[in-house]
């Protein structure tokens, strides 16, 4: 089953118990972005995406689901 981003965003959050708000402030996004990432509605752009990555400290290629190593 392959991963979606929206899910595996949602997954690493919920691991770290954080809110959406919190993340959003943490990676400089405005909130109701960072919740379109989570619904899937938008996707990151390359510097969110790192961002978002550090943050949760994965690769960047395991935040969009191309590998399960972290």
């Amino acid at each position: 089953m392959e991963i979606k981003f929206n899910e595996r965003l949602r997954v690493l959050r919920k691991e770290q118990g954080e809110t959406q708000v919190q993340v959003a402030a943490a990676v400089g996004l405005v909130e109701q972005h960072y919740q379109k990432l989570e619904r899937g509605v938008n996707l990151p752009n390359l510097e969110n995406t790192w961002k978002l990555a550090d943050h949760f400290g994965v690769t960047i290629d395991y935040l969009v689901g191309r590998t399960d190593e972290r």
